[in-house]
């Protein structure tokens, strides 16, 4: 009888026994991922600290290799983000133009012009042309497609240009003040 209440209950195995059960598969989705060298390692060790931190809150049915692995891809996909963002080391620096805009020059108009726009184009050409993300960034964060974003952008930057230029309202002045 006790045999059969025991083999029904399913036990949590300890964290060091599914270090040595999962890590090397865990390294092969880093590997895999990042190529290998030190920042597969770091995603590797990123992957059991996190999983360490959430180990007492894992249900007991969980199938702990894929967790794992879900964590691993999480945590490699930290690590090419982090890349992006990183300054590449070079042996000779780049000449660089110098900024021949005008420090003083008002954008006053720029600004009220962006913030005239609609919601949807504001943030559009607010992350992706002020804030340099791609399209898929941008979209992730508005909640939108990708080409949803693209649209909302394109059309954006045309009404800026519009409203900017000869056509459309004059620098310095804000839109709704034109002559009628």
């Amino acid at each position: 009888m006790l045999r059969r209440v025991y083999s029904a209950m399913t036990v949590m195995i300890p964290f060091e026994r599914a270090v040595e059960q999962h890590g090397a598969t865990v390294l092969r989705v880093c590997r895999a991922v990042l190529g290998p060298g030190p920042d597969a390692d770091d995603a590797w060790s990123e992957t059991f600290l996190a999983a360490l931190r959430a180990w007492d809150g894992l249900s007991e049915d969980t199938n702990v290799e894929a967790w794992l692995v879900r964590v691993a891809q999480r945590k490699a996909i930290d690590v090419t983000r982090a890349r992006r963002r990183s300054a590449v080391p070079t042996e000779t620096l780049p000449e660089v133009e110098p900024d021949r805009r005008d420090p003083e020059a008002d954008d006053t108009a720029l600004w009220v012009e962006v913030a005239a726009l609609p919601d949807r184009q504001r943030l559009a050409v607010a992350y992706h042309y002020f804030g340099g993300l791609s399209h898929v960034e941008t979209a992730a964060l508005t909640g939108s497609a990708p080409a949803a974003v693209r649209r909302a952008a394109a059309d954006g930057i045309g009404k800026l240009r519009q409203r900017l230029t000869a056509g459309g309202t004059q620098k310095g002045e804000p839109r709704g003040h034109e002559e009628k």
